[in-house]
């Protein structure tokens, strides 16, 4: 599995942990919607700003974003 899919997968995971939708996410964090679907999906390539803000957003710290 390629690290986009990877990371998406574990951004879906959390964010369904936490009972958000994409667009909750979306607006707590600053980003649309189709971006959050995008990047759950492993369609992008994200920043280190786009790391935290979706760290911030889900209230865990941004190194939660890799553990398996």
């Amino acid at each position: 599995m390629h690290i986009k899919e990877t990371f998406g997968k574990k951004v879906k995971l959390l964010r369904k942990g936490k009972n958000l939708s994409q667009e909750e996410l979306a607006l707590k964090s600053g980003l649309n919607r189709p971006y959050i679907s995008a990047i759950e999906q492993g369609k992008r390539n994200v920043s280190l700003e786009v790391m935290e803000k979706l760290a911030n957003s889900l209230e865990i710290h941004i190194k939660e974003l890799f553990e398996e």
